[in-house]
């Protein structure tokens, strides 16, 4: 499992984006983004080669980064 955190300091806002894989052989990127205290949003795409899920992470990542995000100290919990 692969996590990407990201996060913009003035609004406290943050967007994470995760790959792993499944027990079918596919392989996921769970995007969730929100701010501190407040519900967050989530979506999940599911891709059948770890290449096309990594070149969609990075895309997603790059937007978030556009968008004013940045690559967070902090290490993402595992669950």
């Amino acid at each position: 499992m692969l996590t990407i955190l990201l996060h913009r300091a003035p609004a406290r806002a943050f967007y994470r984006v995760e790959i792993s894989d499944n027990l079918f052989g596919e392989y996921t990127v769970l995007r969730e983004w929100g701010r501190a205290g407040r519900l967050a949003g989530a979506r999940v795409n599911w891709f059948s080669n770890l290449r096309d899920a990594v070149q969609a992470a990075d895309r997603w990542r790059g937007r978030a980064i556009s968008r004013g995000y940045r690559l967070s100290e902090r290490r993402a919990a595992r669950g």
